[in-house]
């Protein structure tokens, strides 16, 4: 089958990114042909207050990758929509046909994209059915498909002018694909379509390398279950992107009345500025005991923190899915999480990890109280087992390669 992804690729980071990379080479190991087609300008910069790129590549990039997109430039969206449309057709000049677009929704911002490379694909006719799929070939697929992949069919901040544009993409797609079951209950509000479900597969660098897990590449280079590890550290690490529904005020809050000699790690970008969280560090006297590391954490860096920390704290107050806790996983951490999400079934409450429930600093630190209590945390990680990448990335393949 020929597949054209909408999304972006390096050198854009995050998970996103990396997902979208990581979705093409597997889409490719099964003897597909895979085209990502990216942006070159993806958000105004004051919409974004961040790094947007990276130089380094946050594993192996894609070969087959275009980048025609600017949000600048309306007129890109619905080229690239008349020439998938072309390519479909199979039309004069149009070059290889495609057989499915898969339109990755990542934030309601790029909605007005959205429908533009959407009206270029109007009247979509004559795709093939579905081939190629580990030698079978299944039912046939309908004239306009168009795979809505939502990493979340809402922002968790949201505001009451992102429903009608997301609903208008989805409601112009022929199906859409969510990664937890709230989020396919929210997206079957919005369109009429069908909604399937599929866990995020992990998409991750490896501990050692900094390189990507690919399809073939072998196992993650993560401790064994049960390996020695030093004494506890008393250092806890915050991972990642930090935005209200993050919940880091919590976790300050419950890191002042949990034990007092616990030191906590704040790395990654703060959106909207770090001021706001030194003056809470400051008024909870926090100011010997928490690091703020802001600005994005380049993928070699990344070993390094997880292995000088006892746990990681998820303490979201919201969220689908997190990439966060297989990424603890796979270099042998234990997750302190809040049941919101995937974080319920990802974290095994007193197995491999603790779970509270959110926006409860008490609670919350109850649980870090209970991390170091003894026996607690040499437990915990006995139990922790990296992901099972490939097993993972073939359920989501399968839903993805779905007939519509």
């Amino acid at each position: 089958m020929r597949i054209a992804i909408i999304g972006p690729t390096h050198p854009y980071k995050g998970g996103i990114a990396q997902h979208t990379t990581e979705l093409a080479h597997r889409l490719t190991a099964r003897g597909h042909e895979v085209r990502i087609e990216s942006w070159s300008r993806q958000y105004p910069a004051r919409l974004y207050p961040g790094q947007q790129r990276v130089d380094t590549p946050e594993g192996t990039p894609f070969v087959a990758t275009s980048y025609p997109l600017s949000w600048r430039r309306p007129d890109s969206w619905f080229r690239l929509g008349r020439r998938l449309r072309a390519q479909a057709s199979g039309g004069p000049g149009s070059g290889a046909t495609v057989d499915l677009v898969v339109l990755v929704v990542v934030t309601p911002i790029q909605a007005p994209a959205y429908l533009g490379i959407l009206a270029g694909l109007r009247g979509l006719r004559g795709l093939r059915g579905l081939r190629g799929l580990r030698g079978r070939s299944g039912g046939g697929r309908s004239s306009r498909d168009v795979l809505a992949l939502c990493h979340n069919v809402l922002p968790h901040e949201r505001r009451r002018i992102d429903e009608p544009p997301v609903s208008a993409v989805l409601r112009r797609c022929s199906a859409v694909l969510v990664h937890t079951e709230p989020q396919a209950r929210l997206a079957a509000e919005l369109t009429a379509a069908p909604v399937r479900v599929a866990e995020m597969a992990p998409h991750l660098w490896t501990a050692a390398g900094g390189d990507m897990i690919l399809s073939g590449s072998g196992s993650a280079h993560a401790p064994e279950a049960g390996s020695s590890r030093p004494s506890p550290s008393r250092e806890l690490l915050f991972f990642g992107l930090v935005r209200p529904y993050k919940g880091l005020d919590v976790l300050l809050r419950a890191l002042a009345a949990g034990p007092e000699d616990v030191r906590l790690t704040v790395a990654g970008e703060f959106w909207g500025g770090i001021e706001s969280t030194r003056t809470l560090v400051a008024e909870l006297g926090l100011g010997e005991r928490v690091t703020l590391r802001p600005g994005y954490v380049p993928a070699e860096d990344v070993p390094a923190l997880f292995a000088a920390a006892d746990a990681l704290v998820l303490p979201y107050r919201a969220g689908t899915a997190s990439q966060n806790v297989d990424l603890a996983h796979l270099h042998g951490v234990p997750v302190v999480a809040t049941r919101v999400g995937t974080l319920t079934t990802s974290v095994r409450d007193g197995v491999d990890g603790l779970l509270v429930p959110p926006d409860d600093p008490a609670a919350l630190a109850a649980a870090l109280r209970r991390l170091y209590e003894p026996g607690v945390l040499t437990a915990l990680r006995a139990k922790v087992t990296p992901p099972d990448v490939d097993s993972a990335w073939d359920s989501y393949l399968d839903a993805v390669l779905k007939p519509c």
